[in-house]
């Protein structure tokens, strides 16, 4: 079939954040695309991830910083919470986002579907409503859901796709998980008053990061009253007559809370995607399997974002959606996104933000290297008498003087790594960041000052 044969040039089934980058660079470059969505168009990140999950962070701060506020002269009486506002105005602000992404498709011409669409046949794509569709090139970017794991009574529990909805804050909370997903909503529970426990089946928080800094960050947590269980698996969950939850670990004698939330990572959603139908290679987890550019083994069809399996971040779907479209339509040199040194972050109380090599992973791919720390009290926490301290690490490769990893826990920690992940990626050196002057007083001073 010719190019011209085929209704649309691309179609895209997912509208997420790598779906959307896809389909509007395509458009840009000329080419003819249609895409669909079965939920909302923004996907995971912007309509019930990292968008309004970072608004419930910025919400649980103000219980510190009220608190704080005292010892910087305010007075502020008769403080209360009204979850029920937040939850509203947050989910308000999402349909402004989501309404925003779907202008942006319209303004580049991109057709949208909003149903369900499955791969049919070669080059085919079938609608929910029947209409059947043809495309030269198809993008799989459905994205990942929270995985489920099985145990007796998992339907009384919720994940973080329902956290956002809640009716209430609960009074106990019980999540299981020892990620990032985990560890950001037992910061923001506990911050709006729960009490919090975590249940990992391994002893180990944020297995990926530094263990200096996932250590103090259990340290810090543990004396803000979170409760951590390790070691331990769900045996079943009971719903009692007055709607809280009988919980069974394994270890423990039963205990009661009023929420249960599993956060114990997330699945790449390829089911019903028709993808077996034209006998596209899926890998163990369901993900599916792609070379450096986005392709499957099936020639016109691609993939990118968590669908994959190959870094679950929003920016690296936006990427690699940006190098698909001007590779396959852009008339340029193909192009592949490089995943190696990639920043990141935890937004837990208080944040974590990495990137490049941990200490072990350095020691083991390097072998001689060096280790600078800065451990110190910010000057916030100082003036309020909170005893909370952060906590900066720099690994640098000892034959060249190159800094291979950088690793922080304290306050704004994410958006100090962004400018420092740059000098990680672009490799500078330990005499780089001595040579720049600090700027003072500020936490960020505290990478150029490392002894």
């Amino acid at each position: 079939m010719a190019a011209t044969e085929y209704d649309y040039d691309l179609f895209t089934i997912g509208i997420g954040s790598g779906g959307v980058r896809a389909s509007r660079v395509a458009a840009a470059h000329g080419a003819r695309v249609a895409a669909a969505e079965e939920y909302r168009v923004g996907g995971t990140c912007v309509i019930r991830g990292c968008v309004p999950k970072k608004m419930l962070v910025y919400g649980a701060h103000f219980a510190e910083d009220l608190e704080d506020a005292k010892q910087f002269g305010w007075n502020i009486e008769g403080k209360s919470f009204d979850w029920v506002r937040l939850r509203d105005h947050v989910q308000s602000d999402i349909d402004r986002l989501e309404g925003l992404y779907g202008e942006t498709l319209e303004n580049h011409n991109v057709t949208v579907f909003r149903e369900r669409a499955e791969i049919t046949g070669d080059h085919e794509i079938t609608l929910a409503s029947g209409k059947v569709i043809t495309a030269k090139y198809i993008l799989v970017a459905t994205g990942a859901k929270p995985h489920m794991p099985e145990f007796k009574g998992n339907e009384h529990t919720i994940t973080s796709n329902e956290a956002f909805h809640l009716d209430a804050i609960p009074d106990r909370v019980l999540i299981a998980g020892g990620g990032y997903i985990a560890n950001e909503f037992a910061g923001i529970f506990n911050e709006f008053g729960s009490k919090v426990t975590i249940a990992n089946r391994s002893d180990v928080i944020l297995r990926s990061y530094d263990p200096s800094l996932r250590d103090r960050l259990l340290q810090i947590s543990l004396g803000k009253g979170i409760e951590f269980c390790f070691n331990v698996e769900f045996e079943w969950v009971e719903k009692q007559e007055d709607g809280t939850l009988l919980v069974k670990m394994t270890g423990h004698e039963p205990r009661v809370f009023d929420q249960v939330m599993i956060a114990t990572g997330r699945s790449p959603n390829t089911e019903g995607l028709g993808l077996d139908k034209v006998g596209v290679e899926l890998g163990k987890k369901g993900e599916i399997k792609v070379d450096a550019f986005s392709k499957t083994n099936v020639d016109y069809i691609y993939a990118v974002g968590d669908v994959t399996d190959r870094v679950q971040l929003t920016p690296v779907a936006i990427r690699e959606g940006q190098a698909f479209a001007d590779s396959t339509f852009g008339g340029v040199e193909p192009y592949a996104v490089d995943h190696s040194c990639i920043p990141s972050a935890v937004f837990s109380h208080p944040p974590i933000a990495s990137v490049g090599l941990t200490e072990g992973e350095a020691r083991n791919s390097l072998g001689s290297i060096k280790v600078f720390q800065s451990d110190f009290r910010p000057m916030k926490n100082v003036v309020a008498g909170r005893n909370e301290r952060g906590l900066y690490k720099m690994i640098v490769d000892a034959a060249n003087d190159k800094i291979v990893g950088i690793h922080m826990i304290a306050p704004e920690a994410p958006e100090i790594m962004q400018a420092a992940a740059v000098a990680v990626k672009a490799g500078l050196t330990k005499a780089d960041f001595d040579d720049t002057v600090a700027i003072h007083p500020t936490m960020a001073e505290e990478l150029v000052l490392l002894k």
